[in-house]
C-alpha cells in the first residue's frame, strides 16, 4: 500500500508528540511512502483506520505556525493527490469559562457558530477606537461530509458514552514504551488558576512556584460518575502565529467570542487544506505552561478521530471532490 494514489484522508500533526500518539491507532501501519514530491518536506506515515486509507504528516522539526501548517498541506496534496477529507489532530490551549467546563484532557472540535467555520485567525484584524477588537480573517469551513460525521459521533456520545479512556489505555497497553509519557497524569496536576497570577518568567514547578493556595485557584468540583471524562466541546478554535500565554486576553475571547480553544496552526490550513480541527486541552491558554498533560491531550484528541472515521463510509469519502481539485477551481 505504498502507492500515493491509495490515500483519500489526510491527517496532518504539528509535532512529534501528536504524531506518535496519531500512528498509535492505525489498524494497519504501511510504513513510509516510497514516492513523495521532490520538495515535500514533510514525514510520512500511511496506514489504514476501519476501511480508510490514512497517511499522517508532521511538521519539520521546530517549524510551527500557520504558514508552516499551509505549506505542509500543499505538499501534502503534491505528494497524495487523491485525498478527499482533511484532519489537524493535536494539542491545544483550553479557554474555560463559566459556560464551557474545560479541562485538561478534553477534546475540542472546530464547529461553525453564527457563519463562521469553527477557526477564526485571532492575530489578523483591526482595531476600531472606542471598540472591541473586529476580526477580519474568514476562513473556510470544514466539508460537509466531516461536519455531519461530527453531529452523528456526538449524537452517538450523548446517547451511549464514549469509550475513549479505555481506547487509550489499551493502547498504551500494547506499547509500554509509551506509558510514562502518554498516560493520563494524577487529578491534582490539573490546576486551573486564577487569571491575575502571572508565572514567573524563571520558570520552575508551577505547583512550587505557584502554589496550591485554593484563593489561587479556580475551585471546581470533581465530575460527576455519569459525566464522560474526558469531555467532548464543540465551538470556536481560536489560531495564531504565536501561543497563547495571557490568560487575561484568553478570557475576553472566550468571553466576546465564545472560544474555547486556542492553537497555532489552523488558521493557515482553512484555505488551503479544508479540514476539520481536533485539540487535546493540554493546558489553559495561560502563563501556567508545562508538559505534563501535552501526551495524554495527543492520544485523547487522536483516540477521538480513531471514533469519527468510524462513522465515515468509504464510500462516501470516495464520492467527495478531491481537495486539490477544489482548490483549484
Amino acid at each position: 500500500m505504498s502507492n500515493p494514489k491509495d490515500y483519500t484522508v489526510g491527517w496532518i500533526c504539528a509535532i512529534t508528540t501528536e504524531y506518535v500518539a496519531a500512528c498509535e491507532f492505525l489498524d494497519e501501519e504501511y510504513g513510509r511512502p516510497e514516492d513523495v514530491s521532490a520538495h515535500d518536506n514533510n514525514s510520512y506515515t500511511l496506514g489504514k483506520i476501519g476501511n480508510h486509507n490514512v497517511v499522517i504528516a508532521v511538521l519539520p522539526d521546530s517549524e510551527y505556525g500557520t504558514a508552516s501548517a499551509a505549506s505542509a498541506a500543499r505538499d501534502m496534496l503534491h505528494s497524495f493527490p487523491n485525498i478527499r477529507i482533511g484532519l489537524m489532530v493535536g494539542i491545544g490551549g483550553g479557554a474555560p469559562s463559566r459556560y464551557h467546563d474545560i479541562r485538561l484532557g478534553d477534546v475540542v472540535v472546530s464547529s461553525p457558530r453564527d457563519g463562521n467555520s469553527g477557526v477564526f485567525q485571532y492575530d489578523f484584524g483591526r482595531t476600531i477606537q472606542n471598540q472591541t477588537f473586529e476580526h477580519t480573517r474568514f476562513l473556510n469551513q470544514p466539508p460537509t461530509l466531516l461536519r455531519a460525521a461530527v453531529n452523528d459521533l456526538k449524537a452517538q456520545y450523548e446517547r451511549k458514552g464514549h469509550q475513549l479512556e479505555r481506547t487509550i489505555s489499551t493502547v498504551l497497553e500494547s506499547n509500554q514504551r509509551l506509558r510514562e509519557k502518554y498516560k493520563r497524569p494524577g487529578p491534582g496536576s490539573d490546576r486551573l488558576y486564577q487569571c491575575r497570577i502571572i508565572h514567573p518568567n524563571d520558570g520552575g514547578n508551577c505547583a512550587a512556584t505557584c502554589g496550591d493556595n485554593p484563593s489561587n485557584l479556580v475551585l471546581r468540583p470533581e465530575r460527576a460518575e455519569n459525566e464522560d471524562d474526558p469531555v467532548i466541546h464543540y465551538g470556536l478554535i481560536a489560531s495564531a502565529n504565536q501561543v497563547m500565554k495571557d490568560a487575561l486576553l484568553r478570557d475576553i475571547l472566550a468571553g466576546e467570542k465564545d472560544v474555547l480553544c486556542f492553537e497555532m496552526e489552523a488558521a493557515g490550513l482553512m484555505n488551503h487544506f479544508p479540514c476539520l480541527v481536533i485539540r487535546g486541552i493540554c493546558d489553559y491558554s495561560d502563563s501556567h505552561k508545562n508538559k505534563e498533560w501535552q501526551g495524554y491531550a495527543a492520544m485523547a484528541a487522536a483516540a477521538y478521530t480513531k471514533d469519527l472515521l468510524g462513522r465515515i463510509a468509504p464510500s462516501r469519502v470516495e464520492a467527495e471532490k478531491r481537495i486539490s481539485d477544489i482548490l483549484s477551481g
